[in-house]
């Protein structure tokens, strides 16, 4: 198979320009290297479809590893033909190749094994011969009696007869085109019902929708379909297929079943039926199951990157000088302060929901440390105690110029990072919930340099996280901090080894040496530098210098996205321009006015130099959004405090292929229904919202008792915000969004809610 020629047809792409692509994988370059650096040789191909490309090209040369195994088996049988060579190398699917190993695979003694052994073989022949030639009616009792004897394993006609038959039945099972056709019929026809063990009463669990539930197959929602897999695991529900057998039976008759004689056509329509029952059902049904677990698979680990990526680019506070609050009541609250680097400065209890002393005592301590260091950024974690630890901030600040930016920071992840071993190596001294603190802080200056640090599956922004093909998770995941990671750059000289160990080229030894050079010899004032670190040697410079950023080094180019191997150029540039190399990115009225195609050569194209323009004009520039924050409604803390009708600010937290869940500000997020997001259908609610995004809503349903919270983002038909004054907006610049036609009708959130478990 020539992999390169089918992955172009496949993609729809220039042969050359993917052989280009993979010649690169082969030499080591990364995904996001070749996407930034090597435009020319791949047509200008995004991160998306190398990564494509690099899937798939695994996937075919596993399928050619399995086929070489699977050939040189079955010609060690004897049993290889032309025709079945050629049938295994054209294949193309992992599932097909598998079908037509099927009957040449080393298997367990079976009940066709043992009749052949009993001799029944010849008897299987004769019959499977009378059913393809036709003629007259046979007595098959008078055949069957010559491999009867009374000494012999087979004693009876019946038991030869039933012999041939399981002979039979297996051949008919193991035919790859009939396993094929019924596969699909299955995909297609079958419906999936499921029910609740009589052991749990109505109301009692979590998986109540699929009390009575049915869906087809081919339409089952992915959710649902996990769902279903986790309760059945946790032995609440069980689910099962239902398909008309008659069907696939007349199928199999049609395919199988050539004589007209009578006594054949019994003997081979009993023996299709055992066939199917005994040999292809389960397994079929298996494979229908464990084909629908793989598509929920990859479209909840699809909305996982989605929700991750845009969490990791959440708009940055900026490194300023920080306080992070890890609230509390009866423990009290953790108060952090931290440097404009993120460094740790100073940590404080207080408890300010104990009594008035305490109160006093702690808005005390607050000022002192907003004072000490300069304080320009207030971070409080959203957990227990977080609102009334927000209104305790606002009271201390009452009056105060200049006066620190307050925000509500999720704390999801933190407990995680601060038992982790990267926080107990950063912070050996210091208390978990010391840690959480400075996390919590850290996260509002730079998300993403913080949440590398954290197992993505704890940031909690998944869907049934817990239940998908893990390996998988762990790839894409990580593939998709990498992506974040390199979009954006990396301070080398700020950056943790965990932030570096996602840089292009950079593994975690290589991050771990880079930060202990540093270390030893101070801020680094160069890119070049770096090849004096241990273990970085060219090939690691070439594809990650670029992603690394040097503010106020030697070369103004190392705080910018230019790659090294591009600085000639850019002294050639400025050269031509007549400015100093030092002074090119102050003079963007003259990079706007460059002619780049007379720098066109064989190796730089128009693409690698607009990038360069581009670079020249914002150097160092964040790509990531504005920094804004929600302001919640100062009188609702609690889900007691809520109205239907209320009109509130929120986060987005969590985007699911269902709906999405949004921070009010009560400990516990509430679901905007896919059906609640706009007057229009929508089909993704990805298109109408993100993780990190401010948004409006008004509350549909309360149910206090199972903590579910009914939210639109219809905001018109309500009956405005009876718990006390309506949210002003996002600050500093959120986008208004305007009322909405009146909705037709309020959904119930309570089957809704229960689809979703987020731990």
């Amino acid at each position: 198979m020539n992999i390169p020629q089918l992955l172009a047809d496949e993609l729809s792409l220039s042969l050359p320009l993917l052989q280009n692509v993979l010649t690169l994988f082969s030499e080591g370059a990364t995904i996001p290297f070749i996407a930034r650096y090597r435009k020319e040789m791949t047509g200008e191909m995004n991160e998306i479809v190398l990564r494509q490309i690099e899937e798939r090209y695994e996937y075919l040369t596993e399928l050619e590893e399995r086929k070489a195994t699977i050939l040189a088996s079955i010609e060690e049988q004897g049993k290889l033909t032309d025709e079945l060579r050629q049938r295994i190398e054209s294949c193309l699917n992992k599932t097909e190749l598998e079908d037509l190993y099927l009957p040449y695979r080393p298997k367990r003694r079976t009940r066709a094994t043992i009749a052949r052994e009993n001799g029944l073989e010849p008897l299987a022949e004769f019959i499977r011969g009378l059913n393809i030639a036709g003629g007259a009616d046979v007595s098959l009792a008078e055949e069957a009696l010559k491999f009867v004897s009374e000494d012999g394993n087979v004693k009876t006609v019946a038991e030869a007869l039933q012999g041939a038959s399981d002979i039979l039945a297996e051949e008919v099972s193991e035919k790859a085109e009939l396993r094929a056709h019924i596969r699909s019929y299955l995909m297609e026809q079958a419906v999936i019902v499921s029910s609740i063990k009589e052991e749990f009463p109505v109301g009692t669990t979590k998986f109540e929708m699929y009390r009575d539930y049915r869906a087809p197959v081919k339409d089952i929602a992915p959710h649902n379909m996990l769902a279903l897999r986790r309760g059945e695991e946790e032995g609440v529900l069980f689910f099962n297929f239902e398909f008309d057998e008659g069907t696939v039976l007349h199928y199999l008759e049609s395919q199988e079943l050539a004589t007209g004689a009578p006594t054949i056509r019994a003997f081979f329509r009993e023996m299709l039926a055992d066939a199917f029952d005994r040999l292809m059902k389960t397994s079929l049904l298996g494979e229908v199951r464990l084909e629908k677990k793989k598509y929920a698979d990859v479209v909840s680990i699809q909305n996982f990157e989605a929700n991750l990526r845009e969490l990791l680019l959440s708009s940055p506070a900026g490194m300023k000088p920080t306080l992070g609050v890890d609230p509390g009541f009866r423990t009290g609250c953790k108060v952090a302060a931290v440097s404009h680097t993120g460094k740790f400065l100073e940590y404080e209890a207080i408890f300010p929901h104990q009594s008035a002393n305490e109160r006093a005592r702690a808005a005390q301590t607050l000022k002192r440390m907003i004072a000490k260091h300069n304080i320009s950024l207030i971070a409080i974690g959203n957990g227990t105690a977080g609102r009334e630890t927000d209104a305790f901030v606002v009271e201390t600040l009452a009056g105060a110029d200049p006066k620190p930016i307050k925000v509500m920071v999720s704390e999801a992840g933190a407990s995680v990072y601060s038992a982790s071993e990267v926080a107990g190596s950063e912070f050996p001294d210091l208390d978990v919930t010391v840690r959480g603190a400075i996390s919590i802080a850290r996260r509002l200056q730079d998300p993403l340099a913080e949440l590398v640090k954290i197992d993505p599956k704890s940031i909690g922004v998944g869907q049934y996280q817990h239940d998908v093909d893990q390996k998988l998770l762990k790839k894409k995941l990580e593939d998709t901090v990498e992506s974040c990671v390199n979009y954006v750059g990396v301070d080398l000289n700020l950056a943790s080894k965990e932030l570096l160990g996602y840089v292009a080229g950079i593994n975690s030894t290589v991050a771990k040496n880079i930060v202990a050079y540093r270390d030893e010899h101070g801020a680094f004032n160069s890119r070049a530098e770096l090849l004096k670190v241990p273990k970085f040697g060219p090939k690691t410079f070439e594809q990650a210098s670029g992603f690394l950023r040097i503010r106020n080094g030697k070369n103004p180019l190392d705080n910018s996205a230019v790659h090294p191997e591009r600085y000639q150029l850019v002294e050639q540039i400025a050269q031509d321009l007549g400015v100093a190399l030092d002074s090119i990115t102050r003079v963007p009225e003259k990079i706007q006015t460059l002619d780049i195609k007379k720098y066109i050569t064989a190796e730089v194209g128009e693409p690698t130099l607009l990038d360069i323009k581009e670079e020249l004009l914002k150097p160092g520039r964040d790509p990531r959004a504005e920094f804004r924050y929600a302001t919640f409604n100062e009188d609702v803390k609690e889900m007691k405090d809520l109205a239907v009708g209320m009109i509130l600010e929120g986060t987005v937290t969590n985007v699911t292929n269902f709906g999405a869940f949004v921070d009010i500000g009560v400990h516990q997020d509430g679901l905007v229904h896919i059906s609640q997001m706009a007057d229009k259908f929508v089909d993704n609610p990805t298109k109408i919202v993100k993780v990190g995004q401010i948004v409006k809503v008004r509350v549909l349903e309360v149910n206090i008792p199972l903590k579910r919270i009914g939210l639109s983002m219809k905001l018109s038909g309500g009956t405005g915000a009876p718990a006390g004054k309506p949210n002003q907006g996002a600050k500093p610049n959120a986008p208004q969004q305007k009322p909405k036609a009146p909705e037709k009708k309020q959904a119930t959130v309570a089957d809704l809610m229960a689809k979703f478990n987020r731990r």
